[in-house]
């Protein structure tokens, strides 16, 4: 699962890497959670301009077109990798609007006797990556609301002694196959594998990222 993330790379990174100018300035944010919007990378709606990315602020959980009460998304931020394909919720998505969310890292729990302890996981190079996701457009209100869902897989070998699921991350390539609008089936499917053990770390951060009203830099600090 992935409830909570951190992106707070400037918006030149999203440049560097994707290739992709975000129009605005980007705000670090090091505790971002469900509902909340969040920056994502689309097939573009132009694609005379010539990148293969749409730079889209979406909101965290997705509402399929069909919903009648939008709260719906509350619940659908992630979506397994497993069933995403089939899913009513998500089947007509992952035909159609596949995203990336951009993201620094993420956080997960592990049980212990005294309570659940965050960690905050990142890529060893420190640079952003993409998470795979899906996106919709919800027009059943007084005007749309864009919004997408993380797709986790299972966990690596470093991540199960944390959590038994994680986001699938992307490289930049990957992340242009993954939403790319004339690929399907078996290539995206491909896809949606666990990150490699050896380019992520994790290590164990302060309780206070457990209240989504906090967050200021130092939810990512090591303790």
């Amino acid at each position: 699962m992935c409830g909570r993330f951190a992106f707070y790379s400037p918006r030149e990174a999203i440049t560097d890497i994707f290739g992709a100018e975000f129009p605005l300035e980007l705000e670090p944010r090091f505790n971002i959670s469900p509902t909340q919007y969040v920056v994502a990378l689309r097939h573009p709606e132009n694609e005379t301009r010539g990148s293969v990315f749409e730079p889209v602020l979406l909101r965290w959980g997705l509402i399929p077109s069909w919903a009648k009460d939008p709260r719906i998304g509350n619940r659908m931020i992630n979506a397994r990798a497993e069933t995403v394909e089939n899913k009513p919720s998500f089947r007509a998505a992952f035909k159609r609007r596949r995203c990336v969310v951009l993201a620094d890292g993420f956080f997960e729990w592990r049980p212990s006797d005294g309570g659940k302890i965050p960690y905050f996981i990142s890529m060893k190079s420190r640079q952003p990556f993409a998470m795979a996701g899906l996106w919709e457009s919800w027009k059943g209100g007084d005007s749309p609301i864009e919004s997408c869902a993380i797709i986790t897989t299972a966990a690596n070998g470093i991540m199960t002694a944390l959590h038994d699921r994680m986001p699938v991350i992307l490289s930049a390539d990957d992340a242009s196959r993954w939403v790319n609008v004339n690929n399907s089936g078996q290539e995206l499917q491909s896809l949606l594998l666990p990150e490699d053990n050896a380019s992520i770390q994790y290590w164990e951060v302060s309780r206070s990222v457990n209240n989504s009203r906090n967050s200021g830099p130092e939810l990512i600090d090591a303790i």
